[in-house]
């Protein structure tokens, strides 16, 4: 029953940011993260235009909060916007933006905005980025064309967890159109990447002041080592002597 739970309420989660995606379109729409608190529900919505989903007065985010309370029975929905901070990074916006541009413009100047965005993202400081754009462009046949730079992993875990991955639909009078985005930002960590650790070279004053730090500690603890024994001696010395003298006045 516990796992039943979790399930539905993956789920509910699912179908909200879906409803989210739908609603938030050609605003630069990247995620939903929903967050339980005691006072409610807290839906952080990520975009790279939060000034288009607040509205004139906050007028669409009522409008959500509306919408949210009745199709999924949401007690008290908080809604906070939170701004992406570089979208050119961002598979789900990248791609949304190449669908919004393929919807305007028409499939005659695909590969100007396929260029565009791949150029955006890599000076954006992206390590690689591909785009597959899918359908009938530009003849009356589908097919896809490619679109990538740099370096981009394409197996093991590094492409699970470290390349960022989005699909989009841009529709067409001649079709659906499918646009793919991966991306790999540059806080990605790769398992063959060595660091070095420069060590600076000491200069000739630190230099000087290391040589002469053991001379006036060490030096005079083994000059008195050294001297101990020969004090040692000399006092046998002394004593032998004394009793030679000793002797030769008792023979007297």
């Amino acid at each position: 029953m516990i796992e039943r739970k979790f399930i539905s309420e993956r789920m509910k989660e699912f179908d909200i940011e879906e409803h989210i995606s739908e609603n938030l379109r050609g605003v630069g729409h990247s995620k939903t993260k929903m967050v339980r608190t005691p006072l409610g529900e807290k839906i952080v919505v990520y975009v790279s235009r939060p000034g288009l989903i607040v509205g004139k007065k906050g007028q669409n985010i009522k409008q959500l909060t509306k919408t949210l309370k009745k199709n999924f029975n949401l007690e008290n929905p908080q809604i906070e916007i939170s701004e992406v901070e570089s979208p050119h990074l961002d598979a789900a916006i990248v791609a949304e933006t190449i669908a919004d541009s393929l919807e305007r413009l028409g499939t005659t100047k695909f590969k100007a905005i396929g260029h565009k965005a791949m150029m955006d993202a890599m000076n954006a400081g992206a390590m690689g980025i591909e785009i597959i754009v899918g359908g009938k462009i530009p003849s009356s046949r589908a097919k896809s064309w490619r679109f990538y730079q740099g370096y981009l992993k394409k197996c093991g875990d590094v492409a699970l967890t470290g390349v960022r991955t989005a699909h989009r639909t841009a529709h067409l009078k001649t079709g659906a159109i499918g646009v793919k985005v991966k991306i790999m930002p540059p806080e990605t960590i790769l398992p063959d990447k060595v660091t070095l650790i420069e060590q600076v070279a000491p200069s000739a004053e630190e230099k000087k002041e290391g040589a002469e730090e053991p001379k006036t500690e060490e030096k005079p603890k083994e000059d008195e080592k050294k001297k101990e024994p020969k004090r040692k001696r000399a006092k046998k010395k002394e004593n032998k002597d004394g009793d030679k003298d000793k002797g030769t006045k008792a023979d007297e």
